[in-house]
């Protein structure tokens, strides 16, 4: 909306930018362009404000398909105006010089007009498409339809209107319509899901019969290992009991030896012994086998050799010759 200042029998307009004015002094173009600012009167001028900047028009509409299906079509149509000089000889873009208001609504029309006319393009578009068609590949159709449709429509190149862009936001079936649609799909869904959870599940049960199973080895693995461990344990102590009763049959061996070696050489020595006992008695009996009875009895007598004599009767026929030896020796 373009600021106007009144001072009096004048006045001062401002525009923005974005916003064309035209200025018209008794009938002769006297300001012409966007962003202007002059001092007009009102009684000989009229203005007009055209805006030329991007401007955006919601369309929301209901088409049927080929299939007799109802759709809704949700988009927007961004355009400007191309011509400002066109649109304002065809639309009444007139604002008062007192306000700066407009004296009608002249976006009001055009934004009408851009809706009727993308709607009868798409609805021709939808008329030929199912309502499958029209649910999976309506946006693109439609989108190119209706931009194509616009820009090449006379009624908005003589309004020098020109259209940027159309974007197609959604094309959607009736509630009841779509939910049947959605439920092979959400079939499909449920039963990937159901199979995801059951091989999920499958995994997890094979991966327990896995794990079991590996306990299980390793149960056998060390019963097996405990078993070779007494095995060897047994034979551990069956070789330390053999070489003890190995080391204490040596030692038995050993000490009987000794034993036997030390009787033998103590039967020698009494072999010896007896041996030189032997000789030494058989020579002194050589040698006392040589006297007679009487010098025996008195060698005997002189060396205390006879036992004790408790009463001993002596004959004459015993003194005589033992007196007479020791006669003889004297």
């Amino acid at each position: 909306m373009a600021d106007i200042t009144r001072f009096r029998f004048i006045s001062h307009l401002r525009a923005n930018p974005t916003t064309h004015v035209r200025h018209l002094r008794n009938g002769k173009v006297a300001h012409d362009g966007p962003g202007q600012a002059f001092w007009f009167r009102a009684l000989n001028s009229s203005l007009s404000e055209i805006p030329i900047d991007d401007r955006e028009q919601p369309l929301l509409f209901h088409g049927r398909t080929q299939d007799f299906q109802d759709v809704a079509v949700q988009a927007t149509v961004t355009y400007r105006v191309t011509d400002p000089a066109l649109a304002a000889s065809r639309l009444d873009f007139g604002i008062d010089p007192g306000t700066g208001l407009w004296r009608s609504t002249p976006l009001e029309q055009l934004g009408g007009l851009l809706t009727e006319l993308a709607q009868q393009t798409a609805l021709d578009v939808l008329a030929r498409m199912t309502l499958t068609e029209a649910l999976s590949e309506g946006m693109t159709a439609l989108r190119q339809a209706v931009g194509t449709g616009l820009r090449e429509d006379q009624r908005l190149t003589g309004l020098g209107i020109g259209v940027e862009d159309v974007r197609v936001v959604a094309v959607r079936a009736e509630r009841d319509v779509e939910k049947a649609l959605q439920t092979p799909t959400r079939e499909m869904v449920q039963q990937a899901a159901d199979k995801a959870t059951y091989e999920r599940r499958a995994l997890a049960v094979e991966r327990e019969r896995s794990i079991a199973e590996n306990e299980l080895q390793n149960q056998i693995e060390l019963a097996r290992r405990e078993e070779q461990l007494v095995n060897q344990r047994g034979q551990n102590e069956r070789l330390r009991a053999t070489e003890a009763a190995a080391a204490g049959q040596i030692e038995t061996h050993a000490a009987a030896g000794r034993q036997r070696a030390l009787a033998e050489a103590e039967a020698d020595a009494k072999r010896v012994i007896g041996a030189a006992e032997a000789a030494a008695e058989q020579a002194m009996l050589a040698a006392y086998a040589e006297l007679d009875q009487g010098t025996i009895l008195a060698m005997a007598i002189k060396q205390g050799a006879l036992p004790e004599i408790g009463t001993l009767n002596l004959t004459p026929d015993l003194l005589t010759p033992i007196l007479s030896k020791l006669a003889e020796q004297r």
